[in-house]
């Protein structure tokens, strides 16, 4: 079962208790490919609302270091956008509630074909779909598409981006838009919460569906700032970075359950810091 209404009823339940929904990314495939659906419900456990399931590719312009490494981990060993499908289908069997959004590139999806991927995504159970090389203004066949299967077009939207941009994601996107909070790649640079509250500002001039904030959250301290302003709260590279530190340093048989586990208690203490910021109804 695939449907906006999913993305949409977790937003409803964080805004009903007044919270920022929390919405981590992982990289399928790291650090192992059996790892992926057992850290997915462990995430939904430690208070996920969303999950944002990122498909390796050899060349992800938008992501630092530490995503660059793990999609690379993860193509070392065999997993492309196929086995993503397969995980999804996987996670599905026992969790058919938790949205579910694929996060990637073009290529990919190209590869296997926009009419293929939407029909075998919606098959699987994925709820939305990011993809960062698809502009609002080229992707309009591909919005169409996942809106025949329903769907939700995510889009990035950035401090750079012009009032026609914004007013072109607000046309097409559902579910949520994803607002890059710092100019370059994922898990660089310092949050100026104060540029994040004005950008949003002008961002809800066009975009009435949520608006989730990513890059540059590191601890619950950031974190925190962030869902004071924002509907949600998107956290990946740091996530990664704890959980491949925790399994490097175990023999290969326990990599994943140490992993998984390492990733549990890390975001479980970012939702007690997230739930700890009373907002004020809409």
């Amino acid at each position: 079962m695939v449907s906006i209404s999913k993305i949409s009823d977790a937003f409803e339940r964080s805004r009903a208790q007044r919270r920022a929904a929390l919405i981590p990314y992982i990289a399928a495939g790291n650090p192992l490919p059996e790892s992926t659906v057992p850290l997915m419900h462990q995430l939904v456990a430690a208070g996920a609302d969303v999950i944002e399931l990122g498909v390796p590719f050899s060349d992800p312009m938008a992501d630092g270091p530490i995503i660059q490494r793990a999609a690379e981990h993860a193509i070392s060993q065999g997993v492309g956008l196929k086995d993503v499908l397969k995980v999804v289908s996987e996670f599905r069997k026992t969790d058919e509630q938790t949205p579910i959004v694929l996060m990637g590139y073009a290529n990919p999806i190209e590869r296997m074909g926009q009419q293929a991927f939407v029909e075998k995504a919606a098959e699987a159970g994925v709820d939305g779909v990011l993809v960062v090389d698809y502009p609002p203004e080229e992707a309009a066949q591909f919005v169409d598409l996942l809106g025949q299967h329903d769907m939700a077009p995510i889009f990035l939207l950035a401090p750079t981006s012009t009032d026609e941009r914004i007013a072109a994601v607000g046309k097409l996107a559902k579910g949520y838009v994803y607002y890059v909070s710092l100019r370059g790649v994922t898990g660089a640079g310092h949050l100026n919460t104060d540029e994040v509250a004005s950008q949003l500002a002008k961002i809800r001039q066009h975009v009435t569906i949520p608006v989730g904030v990513g890059f540059g959250i590191s601890d619950a301290q950031s974190a925190s700032r962030v869902a004071e302003v924002a509907d949600a709260v998107v956290i990946g590279s740091k996530l990664i970075d704890v959980m491949n530190k925790a399994w490097q340093v175990v023999p290969v048989g326990e990599q994943t359950d140490v992993a998984v586990t390492a990733g549990h208690d890390w975001l479980k203490g970012i939702r007690h810091a997230l739930d700890q910021v009373n907002k004020q109804p809409a």
